[in-house]
Parts: C-alpha cells; sequence; structure tokens
C-alpha cells in the first residue's frame, strides 16, 4: 500500500476521521484522531503528542514526541462509523522531535531485536498468537458484573453455548479487516472463547493481536457484554491465556526449526531456541505475565504451565511442539497471556532465543519431558534439573531487575521505567487488605 492509494481509499469510502495508534510500555493503545484533511500532516510526520503523559515515555522537559505512520497498517473500522462518515486507523512509530526513532517505543524495540535477528542470517520470525477471552454480561447500567455468558465448556454448541452469536460477529468483523481466521470456539471455561487467526511476521501479528483485542471488545460490548483477556478472572476457573507459536525462517533454507533427518523432525538450531528461552524464562516472566493476576492462572490444576521444560507431546510443559512437521514447525510457548505487551514480549522472547542459538553448544541442549509435571512430587522434579516459573510479580520483578539480557533488549530506559511501574502494582497490591483476608482473620 502507499500514500495514494490510501488516499484513493479514503475518497471511495467516505472516511472523514483517522486514528493514529501507538502502544505505551504497558501494552495499551493510545491514539491521537485527526480529521481527513490533516492525513498530510500526519503523511509528512507532523502530528504531535505529549509524551510526558504517557507510561514510561519522557519527562516533561522532554515532552515533545511525533507519529510516524506505518502506511501498510491503513485500515478502515468496520465497527466504527459517525452520521458523517467512517473512521480509519494507522498504526504508528514513535519518533523524537529530530526525527529518530524513539528508543521507549515498544514497536521499535521488537523491530531492533529483528534486525539482530537478521545479522544471523535468518530472514523471518513467524508468530501465531492464540488470545483467550471470557464474556461477562453487563447489568442494566453497563457495569460488569461476573456472570458468564454461558455455563458450556470446550467446543460445546447452542444452546449450552452462549457467545457463538457474539463470536460470530467478532470473526466477520475481523475477516472484512482482512484478517484470515482458522478457528472459533469455546473454550473450557463457563464464558470463555477463543478465535485464532493465521500466523504472520513478527511485527504484523503483534499489531494484528492489538487489533485483535479492540474489535473484541468493541463488539461485545455492542452485544451487551463485557469481553476481558484478565488472565484469571474467576477463582476456580481456567484462566486466559495467549500461546505464542514460533517460527524462524531463511530464504534459502525455509523453516530453520525443522530437521528431515532428525528422528523428532526437529533441528538443532530450534533445540537451541528453546534451550534460550528455558534458561531465561524467568528473566522474561514479567514480559510475558506482567500483571498481579498473571500469577494466579499458572497454578497446578488449570492446563497452564508452571515448570520450565519442553515436549512434543506434553501440554503440561512450557513449549510444546506442535504435531505438524514440514513447514509448520514451530515452538508454542504456553505461559504468555493476554496481558502481555505483545511487542516487548516478543522482543524478550527473541532476544532469549537468539541467545539460546549463538551461546548454547550442541550437547548443552535441554532434552524433552514425557511425564505429567503435574503428578510428580518436588523430589523428583529436582531430580530432573527442572525449574518453576515465578508464582508472584514480586517474585518475577526481583528476577527482571537482575536480567542483562532484558536490559540490553529494552533499552536502560524502558527497563528501568517497566520495573518501576510494576513495583508500583506490587506495593499497590500488597498493602490492600483483601476480602479473603477479611473472611480469614476478621472475626479471629
Amino acid at each position: 500500500m502507499d500514500i495514494q492509494e490510501i488516499k484513493k481509499i479514503v475518497e471511495e469510502e467516505n472516511v472523514r476521521y483517522v486514528r493514529l495508534q501507538f502502544t505505551d510500555m504497558l501494552g495499551d493503545i493510545k491514539a491521537v484522531e485527526i480529521p481527513v484533511e490533516k492525513l498530510d500532516d500526519a503523511f509528512g510526520n507532523k502530528v504531535m503528542f505529549d509524551g510526558s503523559s504517557i507510561e514510561g515515555f519522557v519527562r516533561i522537559k522532554e515532552a515533545d514526541m511525533y507519529l510516524k505512520p506505518d502506511i501498510n497498517t491503513f485500515l478502515v473500522l468496520p465497527f466504527e462509523e459517525t452520521k458523517f462518515g467512517k473512521v480509519a486507523r494507522l498504526i504508528c512509530d514513535v519518533n523524537t522531535p529530530d526525527g529518530k526513532p524513539f528508543t521507549g517505543d515498544p514497536r521499535y524495540i521488537l523491530k531492533n531485536q529483528l534486525e539482530k535477528m537478521k545479522e544471523l542470517g535468518i530472514d523471518e520470525l513467524d508468530i501465531g498468537f492464540e488470545p483467550e477471552f471470557y464474556l461477562f454480561k453487563l447489568n442494566e447500567k453497563g457495569e460488569p458484573s461476573l456472570n458468564f455468558s454461558d455455563r458450556a465448556s470446550y467446543f460445546d454448541l447452542t444452546p449450552f453455548d452462549g457467545g457463538e452469536e457474539i463470536r460470530r460477529d467478532i470473526t466477520l468483523t475481523l475477516q472484512e479487516m482482512g484478517f484470515l481466521i482458522q478457528t472459533s470456539h469455546h473454550e473450557v471455561g463457563p464464558g470463555q472463547n477463543e478465535i485464532t487467526f493465521k500466523y504472520a511476521d513478527a511485527l504484523t501479528s503483534c499489531d494484528m493481536v492489538q487489533t485483535y483485542k479492540q474489535v473484541v471488545q468493541v463488539v461485545a460490548r455492542k452485544h451487551g457484554y463485557l469481553a476481558t483477556f484478565m488472565p484469571k478472572p474467576v477463582e476456580g476457573k481456567a484462566g486466559n491465556g495467549m500461546h505464542t507459536n514460533c517460527s524462524l525462517f531463511s530464504k534459502e533454507k525455509g523453516n530453520l526449526f525443522y530437521d528431515e533427518k532428525d528422528p523428532m523432525k526437529l533441528s538443532l538450531l530450534c533445540r537451541k531456541w528453546m534451550t534460550g528461552i528455558l534458561k531465561h524464562c524467568k528473566e522474561l516472566a514479567l514480559l510475558t505475565n506482567p500483571s498481579v493476576n498473571s500469577y494466579k492462572r499458572l497454578v497446578s490444576g488449570y492446563e497452564a504451565p508452571i515448570y520450565a521444560c519442553w515436549s512434543d507431546a506434553n501440554r503440561s510443559s512450557l513449549i510444546r511442539i506442535p504435531a505438524v512437521r514440514g513447514g509448520g514447525t514451530r515452538t508454542e510457548l504456553r505461559n504468555v497471556d493476554p496481558f502481555a505487551n505483545p511487542y516487548l514480549a516478543l522482543a524478550g522472547i527473541l532476544a532469549a532465543g537468539m541467545d539460546g542459538i549463538l551461546n548454547t553448544k550442541d550437547d548443552e541442549t535441554i532434552a524433552p519431558v514425557y511425564d505429567n509435571i503435574f503428578e510428580l512430587n518436588e523430589d523428583e522434579i529436582e531430580e530432573r534439573g527442572i525449574d518453576r516459573l515465578p508464582e508472584t510479580l514480586f517474585e518475577a520483578l526481583t528476577i527482571f531487575k537482575k536480567s542483562k539480557l532484558l536490559k540490553k533488549t529494552l533499552g536502560a530506559h524502558t527497563f528501568q521505567k517497566y520495573a518501576i511501574a510494576k513495583e508500583e502494582d506490587w506495593k499497590s497490591y500488597h498493602n490492600t487488605v483483601s476480602n479473603w483476608e477479611i473472611k480469614k482473620y476478621l472475626g479471629r
């Protein structure tokens, strides 16, 4: 797509407003909206915003930031239309006043890691995200409740599945926006759903998952429901994950994770990639599982992984290798949840994987685990040398702050700002007296 093509679509579709979107450090979508008459200003990188007001960006004295639209992300939004015309969006990179990329922009941080990947002779990282969400009914005031949309379970259909019509509307909206939808189904929890879309290159996939979350929430609200990506919205029910499928490709060799001669059909590079991620997974946890609530999902009994191991068959492992081989060979990282900033989480995963590729000797790769880890006792787990993921945000934060790899990956600015933001989250949570404590201790 080029600028002239965009202008032609704007005229034909009667687009009146253009939303210039970007993602802040915490993964929230931010935007500056302009009338279509100011589109040339946007393409000329003349649209400015106050960076000091955005989480993790800059101080007041260096507040001016400029939005640089990525023209390949132009979309007319079918779920937003005013009486005057339609609304479109462009995803933007963030620049400093001198025209250079802002080093704290999550999209830039991922781009930077992708460039380092290409220096290794790897042309592309393909990613397939699988974000799950719950549907809760809104009350008569439009406020969210904890009343599920249904009491159905895995793959149930109408009349048990109360979210089928909403999922279908979400799917059709996404398809209208160019998404290639693969599956749509009810998940294991009551009111829990999953819609998967085709993998793409890393940057495009991150852009897509941000758009996906927005569409899911907007369409659900039109039906009178709240769609939440909260990792563990209800005690005793399955949590929301965002399994992250990764494949490395080169133009010359194709899928670099596939080796026809290997008994498991997996390349040595794939094993080194997984070894790097497993060795750094505790450091990565603050990026892949960034909230207090994230660690209430990472407990035994709900298919969420808690141990650092891999397998081609075992769903209790942190990394699973799906059965497909050849061009579809991939690693599925199962601990990631939908609260993760996709750009930062993926930058960290890529850095860890590359570290494994560069610094793991051929005979040092981690072997697969076929036991159901949840059925082993702590001594048996320790005997196998299997590490455990952090159990709280505080533990993840403590490990993160010691990580040389992630400080280099995120840059000193974002590394420090991110740690400070998570420290504030933990302090706020730690100082809160919960209902559990009231019930447990008040009468003693």
